[in-house]
Parts: structure tokens; sequence; C-alpha cells
């Protein structure tokens, strides 16, 4: 189980590291529940002198493709490993709406991530045009078949997968637990095809659609739904540690 908080545009240096410190305290109870972080760039090193000799990790909203150059505004795999991060968005919802991501490009991305040892953690979902015209399983096909093209995944921790279902994404709704289920259990089915049963079966794969405390106990009970990409919610510590909380209760 994997509880990953994602800050997006959020926090200025001294409120990332007040929020970073009440992370660490709500983490000490996580048991056998990964934690994550992924603060904006300006604040990934103090965040992880906070988190430094606690298991809560630490890592990037996104990369470039390229490991130094003449691209301004841009941030590195080097730069983040640098800096201590161990895992690195590829492909959310906003940098594929809001920048023009495209498949391609999150594919040279999550290749980027793994030359340089990052765990990508890979996010597919469908905009809520494509669900009621039926295309869900479609769309997010196309996402897992060109992100993963040449990209090698040996072991199951190589790779996060999360669901966005884009519609459930700061507009106050959120995936039934069925319906959440009913996509984890489908990206479950295509990782094992393309990876093999005994990989495929082991990545950890996230729901990515506004959870929050009230509904982190039925979204976390399904059987593929192995944790949550957590974005306003991960915001304020006693929120985020009452999501880890629950998750505590569905790890063996």
């Amino acid at each position: 189980m994997l509880i990953a908080g994602n800050w997006k545009m959020n926090t200025d240096l001294s409120k990332a590291r007040t929020l970073a410190a009440g992370v660490r305290k709500a983490a000490e109870s996580a048991g056998e529940v990964e934690v994550l972080v992924c603060p904006p760039f300006i604040s990934l090193d103090a965040v992880c002198q906070v988190m430094r000799g606690s298991a809560v990790q630490v890592g990037g909203q996104t990369l470039y493709p390229e490991d130094s150059g003449a691209f301004t505004g841009e941030v590195s795999a080097p730069m983040l490993r640098s800096v201590g991060c161990s895992h690195v968005i590829v492909g959310h919802s906003e940098r594929r709406q809001l920048f023009g991501e495209t498949d391609e490009d999150v594919n040279t991305r999550l290749l980027q991530a793994r030359l340089h040892d990052l765990v990508p953690i890979l996010c597919v979902g469908e905009t809520l045009q494509q669900r009621k015209a039926g295309n869900q399983r479609t769309v997010v096909e196309e996402q897992l078949t060109a992100a993963l093209a040449n990209v090698d995944i040996a072991e199951a921790d190589d790779l996060v997968v999360a669901y966005e279902p884009v519609w459930a994404i700061g507009t106050g709704e959120t995936a039934s637990p069925e319906q959440a289920q009913a996509m984890h259990a489908f990206i479950r089915s295509r990782l094992t095809d393309r990876l093999g049963q005994s990989v495929g079966a082991g990545v950890a794969i996230l729901y990515g659609g506004s959870m929050k405390p009230h509904n982190a106990d039925e979204l976390l009970s399904q059987d593929d739904v192995d944790g949550g990409l957590i974005g306003g919610a991960s915001l304020k510590a006693s929120d985020f540690g009452a999501i880890i909380n629950v998750a505590t209760g569905y790890t063996a």
C-alpha cells in the first residue's frame, strides 16, 4: 500500500517545511504503508532534509527527458536524484491537458526516469467525455501501451501506476468504489499481459481521483486499489495522516 501526496503548485518554502514535518509525524504510525510526498521543485531539498531519517520518501512532480542542457525552466532526473528523490510523477493529467504532453512525451520521460533509477508514477485516465462515450478502457490502454513502449520493467517495484479519472479531479466528484475497482482490475490485466504475471500482479496501482479521509476506506478496500495519489487532501497533514491510518488497515 502506497499513499502519495502531490502538492502541485502549493506551499512556499516555509509552509513546505511545516507540512513536511506534519507528514513525518503522521507517518510514524504508518506501519507497512509506504508514504511519499511530491512537493514543488523549489522545496524538494528542504523537504528531503525534513524527511531524512524517516521512512517518508520524496518525489518530483515531473521531469525533462534530458540529463542537462539549454532547457530553461526544466528539471532533470539527475537533479531529482541529487536532492534525494526516489520517485517522479509522469504524465499527470494536468501535464497532459494544460501543457500539451503527449503519450510519446510521457514515454520519453518514463524512459529517462528508469535510466536514472527513479520510480515513475505513471498517470493514466479518461475525461468525462471519453467515459460518457464508453471509451475509458480504450483510452487507458492506449496510454499504458504508449507510455511503456521499450521500457524495461524487471521488478514490480520499478513502476507505479496511478489511475486518474480526470472528471473526478478537483470537481468534487469521485469514481464509485465499483468504478475504481473495475478500471484498476483492467489496468492490472494489461500490466500482467505486458510485464508477466509475477511483475504485473505486484505493481502498485493507485487511485488518483480526489481521495479524501471520508471516502478513503471504501476506495482502499477494493482488491486492486493499492493506495492513493492524493492532491488536495495532501496539503493538510491531518487529512493526509487520516488517509494513511485508513491504509494501515489494509496491509498484512
